[in-house]
């Protein structure tokens, strides 16, 4: 015959049950809210990662406000074709910028010829930028009083001074295009590779931008500054050099 329960024992075991399957739960609980808190943390971090690899610093945007003119200056072109079949180059738009890469002349150009091919896809200039463009004669006169006794930074310069129809000192002349450390195999790199390389950022993706471009060539010799004007320097020792052995070499001959 089975012994009926006392009351009081029955309700304890029930509390224990109870208890026992709370601590259960509330273990389980802990762990899976552990879990997500971990998981959406770790997301939170890949996120942060993603977002600062994402987000690097633009070396091209100028670090100062100073738009002054200064002792090195750099310049960029664009060009648009002219004669019957616009295979001629002819000046379209010229930028300078200062050290800091600030912008301290930019200008649209209107070419001494007509113009039948603006070459919108690399130059980016439009026929509408050419209707309230200065006249060729007052920019190239501005040019030259700009960059006149100053160091003159430029990808290529050659073609910015056949259009320009203008001439500087080579002591003062900065080509990236002729720099030796730049050269690949001894032949000039595009600037668009050297400012990939050796800045770690992408120009000329699309339309030329002369301020973008003028920017990286600035930055490309600020790098290089103290190594590339010893160079300059050297060179041209060398050549005096060269020209007084060559006229003591015209003397003994003429003693002779």
């Amino acid at each position: 015959m089975a012994s009926n329960l006392n009351p009081n024992w029955a309700q304890l075991l029930e509390t224990l049950k109870s208890n026992g399957s709370n601590k259960h739960f509330s273990k389980h609980s802990q762990r899976s809210d552990g879990a997500t808190e971990k998981t959406a943390l770790g997301k939170r971090k890949e996120r942060s990662n993603e977002n600062s690899e994402a987000v690097k610093p633009n070396p091209l945007v100028p670090t100062s406000s100073d738009c002054s003119l200064t002792d090195v200056v750099a310049m960029d072109c664009e060009m648009v074709g002219v004669s019957s079949l616009g295979n001629k180059s002819a000046l379209g738009r010229v930028t300078l910028v200062n050290k800091w890469g600030n912008v301290i002349y930019d200008e649209y150009v209107r070419p001494l010829e007509h113009v039948v091919d603006f070459r919108t896809k690399i130059s980016g200039i439009r026929p509408r930028d050419l209707r309230k463009a200065k006249n060729f004669n007052v920019v190239q006169k501005k040019v030259a009083e700009l960059i006149k006794g100053r160091i003159l930074v430029g990808h290529a310069l050659h073609n910015d001074f056949k259009a320009l129809l203008l001439s500087h000192l080579k002591k003062d002349i900065r080509d990236t295009s002729e720099y030796t450390p730049f050269l690949k195999e001894g032949r000039s790199r595009s600037l668009k590779n050297l400012a990939s390389q050796f800045l770690d950022v992408e120009i000329q993706n699309g339309e030329h931008c002369p301020v973008q471009d003028a920017r990286a060539a600035m930055l490309l010799y600020q790098k290089n500054r103290k190594e590339w004007d010893r160079s300059i320097k050297d060179f041209i020792r060398l050549k005096e050099k060269q020209k007084k052995r060559k006229k003591k070499k015209k003397l003994k001959h003429g003693e002779s």
